[in-house]
């Protein structure tokens, strides 16, 4: 027999548009970074043209993207019915952990290939392993961001996709690998170079900002509250859902909107650059770790919009709450 709080979950209206505003969220997202692309890269005047008196059709189009994939989103909330809060917040966390673990397999791939080659041109065997023409395009920064990185980052993605474990663990491990050669370099051997502190750099970077969505899942973020751990958990579902939209999300607009504002805003400036460090001989990671805080901003976009799932089915007191694998940090 069906259990009547599921049943009433599906059919009510707080449940399909809670469900139609989390999957919203998630199609503007999509929509935004397609047309910050095509701002870019193809010159297009963006979705907000068309409230200036230059809008024209490439403006309309644009914004009939973000139309189009509100359809869709409603369309999808309307041909599943069957589907809770819970399962439809495990839908969206599973979308999110695939992107953070692409994300991590890029890191690590361009990481490593990135050092290697740093090390033989820092130490002069480069155009001897390359060739003189390839050794010297190796050490432009759109060359080697477009031939070496990008393929990288591909080959991330294609990985993630066979791999299902996030690999902080291991991830972790790798970091504290590089800082131990490090210091054997250092003390006993007396070689140092800018591209192994680069390195270190950048997978920490990488660590903390791509691993903030998982924490989010696992309650692991520090909590400074003087009256939530006493609340019910209908109240504590209330006051989540009510986080999720006014604190959480609008940081990660506000990150979003500020760091993509232009072609000179922090974000989209060093990426379409592949700006580099001063160090010629560092690693030529820097434009990567600006777009990490892109990456930040939209992975805990999509885990605030599954956890927001989450805290309506709290407050509707459903049954089948996900318990995090770590107590919550307060």
């Amino acid at each position: 027999m069906e259990n009547p709080a599921e049943a009433l979950s599906r059919n009510d209206w707080l449940t399909s548009s809670t469900r139609l505003f989390s999957w919203c969220v998630i199609a503007t997202l999509l929509i935004y970074l397609i047309n910050n692309y095509l701002n870019l890269a193809h010159e297009w005047p963006g979705a907000a043209a068309i409230f200036s008196s230059e809008s024209g059709t490439l403006g309309w189009v644009q914004t009939f993207f973000y139309l189009l994939s509100f359809a869709v989103a409603g369309y999808y909330v309307l041909r599943t019915p069957e589907l809770t809060l819970r399962r439809d917040s495990a839908r969206i966390t599973e979308i999110n952990t695939f992107l953070i673990r692409a994300a991590f397999w890029a890191v690590v791939f361009v990481g490593l290939a990135d050092m290697a080659v740093s090390f033989i041109r820092v130490e002069g065997f480069l155009p001897a392993v390359v060739g003189e023409e390839l050794a010297k395009e190796l050490g432009r920064p759109h060359f080697r961001g477009q031939y070496l990185h990008v393929p990288l980052v591909v080959v991330g993605i294609v990985t993630a996709i066979f791999t299902r474990t996030l690999g902080f663990t291991w991830f972790t491990l790798l970091i504290v690998v590089a800082e131990l050669a490090i210091v054997i370099t250092r003390f006993v051997l007396s070689y140092e170079q800018a591209f192994m502190g680069d390195l270190v750099r950048y997978w920490y970077a990488a660590l903390f900002l791509f691993a903030s969505a998982y924490t989010l899942l696992e309650e692991g973020h520090v909590r400074v509250d003087v009256f939530y751990t006493n609340f019910r958990s209908r109240t504590k579902g209330f006051v989540n859902a009510i986080g999720c939209i006014f604190l959480g999300l609008s940081v990660c607009t506000t990150i979003i909107l500020i760091g993509t504002s232009g072609k000179s805003s922090i974000l989209n400036s060093p990426v379409m650059n592949f700006e580099v460090s001063q160090s010629g001989y560092g690693m030529y990671i820097k434009y990567q770790m600006a777009a990490f805080l892109g990456v930040f901003a939209f992975t805990m976009a999509i885990q605030f919009a599954s956890y927001l799932l989450e805290a309506v089915a709290d407050f509707r007191q459903e049954p089948g709450k996900r318990q995090p694998n770590t107590p919550a940090a307060n």
